[in-house]
């Protein structure tokens, strides 16, 4: 373990401790103490050790290997050392050799003997061979170097804007909840932003918004509130990207996006839950070191990596993807099989569609979590 993670388990499991003891002797506990429930005391047992990082050489011999989806090697870290998953789910850890060669067991696709990546001159993978099988690397990922992959919009963005600013969202009937939007700015002082669509570091590479700004429904927004409060415990916190997305935001993505790639976006006549203001796109941060969580995709990837159960990456990014999941799910939000990112509220009340600009929402008042004041 790195002495980093040790220092975290020892300081967390003392507090632990601490208010377990508090609870046996009342008359001495002062008033800020805080009593833990079962789930948040295996919360902090669970996920205040980390897997240890994975060395920068295996990160970029992992990845996704073969001609299609179909004939497809993943090679992962698990445990501190680099296996392979191959398309009939044979599961083999390897044996480092040298730099670029490993060895392998006997299994039906992976002969045994050599397993040899073939490398550029940075030391990114791009091929493995086994025996005679060369397997070349699956270009599903951002190049080394680039930080979000981008999709090629069908048309101009400024031309799909002004349509979409013109077009009218879908009529819809029935009850609803009246709206009452937060500024998660509002919330917690340890929650970050990093709204991509007020930049061009987005998907369509141009800017969407405005303002970089980000609003949930006041429920929501005090159970995110109550999410991060927990996050803190194990020394980390939310980092958000997109919250409340005006309609007409995802009728541009809508038109935007060639046909293979829609299952990203929602379809602008049934409206999204980030139009009704129940969904939110984060991810975390390391409160010490301030640098943002690596998990096993880039955030608005469409790719498999992207799924909530995508098996490859590494452990310390698949742990902070089930930390972020974990954090998020108990307080009522549901993630979007296919997004890590994505989180839906899961209010059984009914909200209308959104359209309303960034600016024209009122300034709210803090929404009131019942937790701890941030630190």
């Amino acid at each position: 373990m790195q002495p980093r993670a040790v220092q975290r388990l020892v300081t967390l499991l003392t507090g632990v401790a601490l208010v377990a003891c508090g609870s046996l002797f009342p008359s001495r506990r002062g008033p800020a103490a805080e009593e833990l429930d079962d789930w948040t005391r295996r919360f902090i047992v669970v996920f205040s050790r980390e897997p240890d990082s994975t060395r920068t050489q295996w990160k970029n011999l992992i990845g996704e290997y073969g001609p299609d989806t179909v004939q497809r090697w993943f090679v992962m870290e698990r445990d501190g050392r680099l296996w392979v998953w191959d398309h009939t789910r044979n599961f083999a850890p390897l044996s480092q050799v040298s730099d670029s060669v490993f060895s392998a067991p006997v299994m039906p696709v992976l002969v045994s003997g050599e397993v040899r990546f073939t490398l550029d001159s940075s030391g990114w993978a791009t091929a493995v061979r086994v025996g005679e099988t060369v397997m070349q690397r699956r270009a599903v990922e951002p190049p080394p170097g680039t930080p979000q992959l981008r999709v090629t919009p069908l048309r101009p963005v400024d031309e799909l804007r002004r349509e979409a600013l013109a077009a009218t969202p879908p009529a819809e009937t029935g009850r609803f909840v009246p709206t009452e939007l937060v500024d998660l700015a509002t919330l917690d002082t340890t929650i970050r932003f990093d709204i991509r669509y007020a930049t061009e570091n987005n998907f369509l590479g141009t800017r969407i918004y405005d303002t970089a700004r980000a609003f949930l429904q006041r429920p929501a927004a005090e159970a995110l509130a109550r999410a991060n409060h927990n996050l803190r415990r194990v020394g980390y916190a939310l980092l958000v990207h997109d919250a409340y997305r005006p309609w007409w935001v995802t009728r541009l993505f809508w038109d935007a996006m060639p046909e293979d790639r829609r299952w990203m976006v929602a379809d602008p006549q049934q409206g999204s839950r980030h139009n009704r203001g129940i969904a939110v796109d984060l991810t975390l941060y390391d409160r010490e070191t301030k640098r943002v969580a690596e998990m096993p995709s880039t955030y608005d990837e469409s790719t498999l990596r992207a799924h909530s159960t995508y098996p490859g990456g590494t452990s310390l990014q698949r742990h902070y993807r089930l930390l972020l999941r974990s954090a998020m799910e108990n307080e009522g939000f549901a993630v979007h099989p296919e997004e890590w990112w994505h989180f839906d509220y899961m209010d059984r009340r009914r909200y209308a569609i959104g359209n309303v600009s960034f600016d024209q929402i009122a300034r709210s008042a803090p929404a009131s979590t019942g937790a701890t004041p941030p630190e």
